[in-house]
């Protein structure tokens, strides 16, 4: 007996990253899984478009760090034209005309710190080293579901008994330092390290990204630790780009899906997933065509997955309570270039070798912590912080010879502007990202040919993501691991039998690391199994 063409074993609502990566797993396993995709191209948040002829901006999310290995191999990416590039260097203005160039290279790092502090050089060892420890401490929780506290089978018990085993297997001061970071601040962490204010700003700007807390506030410490977890062929906290940017690495993934038997549809936008006595039976989109499957899994964040796409007078109480509780607060935004040549730092005038990696706009805590201050009252900085990225330096296809695009993610951009909006306040914020860069490189503004806004609200109408928020909901310890997206409901199923959760607003959380979307077809696949 054939299916019907409108029937599947399995639905993803969704084609981001963890989408794709969630119906590669499921066809994988010989699922007939078909992805429903509202955009004309896959990605979501992880896409490149050519706004301007020949200039390829990665609009949204711009680096790879935190994908998991196994996906790579899992999925055979490299089958497929997974093509990582990897940054060579970190250079970091520190606002007196100076800089910090850092790159692979362990002992070139130490010198260059030691030209600024000879504490601070004899301090990096034991910074990295004491980081990274607490990343290896931390990385089975991070690679695996949380155990769900509330359960009361034999599955549960013996999840919650391996999560204490674990935690009592950690040294002691491992521990403590782990507990630091998760609730502290950045900047008190760093002050145990570094005295330099150059130096310490430029380790800081990991603990801020795409959350709205300043590196002096509690939970920034959470921020940083999460950025570190990354790695690129063993190399712990390293960083890259894909060939044709993130976009280029979306496409990857849905062909691999595809190689394995998934389908995926384009603007296909879903409406609301169909249910029938609390057990999912298919979607329906907005044009009234229904799919129809035992699973349904839906890679958009909590409040799309629990209030919009199905009733929530299907839910419990306190899951939707909780939910609705889900802090966002988008602060992000982008500000994307298309340059004429590229920009002269004066200090650095005959080299390029500072432009292969991440430019860090932020010279220094106080710099940092005085650009989330706007934040704060509903507004955005004056002199924000940048984390840019001349991408055609490392990818030059992805602009004409002698050309370039620079990618800058720019804080602080709050979602709900006060007493204004943000398409009155768009250029304007644009004109003061743009003013910092000048102030670094002089003669910036005459290069620009093109310039691509992009505000939280945007991020939220293309992208699905919540007030715009790129995590899917805020690293805050109370939104993390047991948590997240709500007490009880960690562990990717949802209330509704046949529908589950696979986006970053489930354990481990945001940026291209594919772990919801894979963490999520295991359950899937083992409750099928029952």
């Amino acid at each position: 007996m054939t299916s019907s063409p409108s029937t599947y074993d399995a639905i993803v609502v969704g084609g981001g990253h963890n989408g794709l990566v969630n119906a590669g797993y499921l066809a994988k396993a010989g699922l007939r899984t078909l992805v429903l995709e509202q955009r004309h191209l896959v990605g979501g948040a992880a896409i490149t478009e050519e706004l301007v002829p020949g200039f390829s901006f990665t609009t949204f999310s711009y680096a790879l760090s935190l994908l998991r290995p196994e996906i790579i191999h899992e999925l055979n990416l490299v089958e497929h034209g997974f093509l990582p590039l990897m940054m060579p260097s970190s250079f970091h203005p520190t606002g007196d005309g100076d800089y910090l160039l850092l790159g692979d290279d362990h002992a070139q790092n130490v010198q260059e710190i030691r030209r600024h502090s000879r504490h601070d050089a004899d301090a990096y060892e034991r910074y990295h080293h004491d980081l990274d420890r607490v990343c290896q401490a931390i990385q089975p929780l991070f690679d695996n579901p949380p155990p769900n506290l509330w359960g009361k089978d034999p599955e549960d018990q013996a999840d919650v008994a391996w999560l204490l085993d674990h935690l009592g297997s950690i040294e002691r001061n491992v521990m403590h330092d782990t507990v630091r970071l998760l609730t502290g601040s950045a900047a008190d962490w760093l002050g145990d390290y570094f005295e330099h204010e150059a130096i310490k700003g430029y380790h800081a700007s990991s603990s801020i990204i795409g959350s709205q807390v300043g590196p002096m506030s509690p939970g920034s410490g959470l921020v940083l630790l999460f950025h570190k977890m990354g790695e690129h062929d063993g190399h712990l906290g390293s960083w890259a780009f894909h060939k044709g940017g993130n976009g280029g690495f979306t496409q990857v993934l849905a062909r691999a899906a595809e190689a394995f038997g998934a389908e995926i549809r384009l603007e296909s936008k879903v409406a609301g997933v169909i249910t029938r006595e609390g057990r999912v039976t298919g979607v329906a989109l907005e044009d009234g065509t229904e799919f129809h499957a035992p699973v349904v899994v839906s890679a958009l964040d909590a409040r799309r997955t629990f209030l919009e796409l199905v009733d929530p007078r299907e839910l419990p109480g306190d899951l939707v309570d909780n939910v609705e509780r889900t802090r966002y607060r988008g602060v992000s935004a982008k500000v994307n270039f298309a340059l004429d040549g590229l920009p002269v730092f004066p200090a650095l005038p005959d080299t390029v070798d500072h432009y292969g990696g991440f430019l860090n706009i932020g010279p220094t805590i106080e710099y940092v912590e005085r650009a989330f201050d706007a934040a704060k009252y509903g507004w955005y900085s004056e002199r924000p912080f940048i984390d840019g990225a001349i991408q055609s330096v490392v990818d030059p296809d992805m602009a004409p010879p002698g050309k370039h695009v620079m990618s800058c993610f720019v804080q602080y951009a709050p979602y709900e502007l006060r007493g204004s909006d943000w398409e009155t306040e768009r250029e304007s914020f644009a004109d003061k990202a743009q003013a910092v860069l000048e102030s670094h490189f002089p003669g910036f503004g005459e290069l620009v040919l093109h310039r691509e806004v992009v505000t939280p609200v945007d991020i939220e109408r293309h992208t699905g993501l919540t007030e715009g928020n790129i995590f899917a909901g805020e690293f805050l310890a109370p939104q993390m691991y047991f948590f997240r997206p709500a007490p009880g409901w960690s562990q990717y199923a949802t209330p509704i039998d046949g529908y589950y959760q696979c986006g970053s607003g489930t354990h481990p959380g945001g940026c291209v690391i594919g772990s919801p979307g894979k963490l999520a077809s295991r359950r899937i696949l083992s409750d099928l199994k029952r």
